[in-house]
């Protein structure tokens, strides 16, 4: 596996898929803005290349809270970095999509919503070169409000809920948002799945194409609820209903 460092990050091709003009994806693991997960990083990024698509898993750098928009800088490099080393790895250019989980969910939709705003980002940075295609938000902390995962806009923005706010995804989103591929459970106690519904709402409202999957039953951060993946420690087991995701989303990314 080939590792690059990026501002704030690194960034590992953790998934070879054959073939050329390819889809890519870049993933942010979870972790509530604390750490980047082990179990949403490599086997998804493995998962999704015997799907046919290049994938490099984001560690973002966690460290000296509160992060403000040091992670979007990371993943805005981390995209920029593919798109210029497309031809190496038989990437379409064109179609480099974003994802994660739970933080790292809310993180890649961030991106997918600010791209195109150079207040987000430093004075130099090229917007059209960390564009998205696509974005893939598993499970995603959304919201700063009533059903936020307080502990990710902390870690974000600090104690003040006002500023939260500004980290508020559903808030941020326009027509200029790429399509977006959305699932959760509806037994997630952790990040509760109105953090979806209201990112639903704001992309219905918005006119910004996107698929939605809930399933009934699973707890929070269940990555690829296989066998690879399971932790049964926190309820994290195995269900072959629940890892349809995968399949089901690949698809998507091919064809979107």
């Amino acid at each position: 596996m080939q590792t690059v460092t990026v501002p704030h990050g690194t960034l590992t091709h953790a998934g070879v898929a054959a073939g050329v003009g390819k889809p890519a994806l870049v993933l942010c693991p979870g972790g509530g803005y604390e750490y980047c997960s082990i179990r949403e990083g490599a086997p998804v990024a493995r998962a999704f290349a015997r799907h046919g698509i290049e994938t490099f898993v984001l560690d973002y750098d966690c460290t000296d809270a509160p992060l403000g928009t040091r992670p979007l800088h990371a993943l805005s490099a981390a995209v920029a970095w593919v798109r210029q080393h497309a031809a190496q790895y038989g990437v379409d250019g064109n179609r480099i999509a974003v994802g994660g989980f739970s933080a790292g969910a809310h993180l890649a939709g961030t991106l997918a919503a600010v791209w195109n705003r150079p207040d987000w980002f430093g004075q130099d940075t090229d917007l059209a070169l960390h564009r998205p295609y696509a974005a893939v938000l598993c499970y995603p902390v959304v919201t700063a409000g009533e059903y936020a995962h307080r502990g990710s806009f902390v870690q974000l923005a600090g104690a003040d809920e006002h500023r939260q706010q500004a980290f508020s995804l559903e808030t941020l989103v326009d027509a200029d948002m790429p399509p977006v591929f959305l699932w959760h459970t509806l037994k997630d106690g952790s990040v509760p799945v109105e953090n979806t519904l209201l990112l639903e709402a704001a992309l219905r409202r918005a006119g910004v194409s996107h698929e939605l999957h809930l399933f009934p039953h699973g707890v929070h951060g269940l990555a690829l609820a296989d066998f690879e993946t399971y932790d049964p420690s926190r309820g994290r087991r195995p269900d072959r209903h629940v890892a349809r995701w995968l399949e089901l989303c690949a698809e998507w990314l091919r064809e979107v």
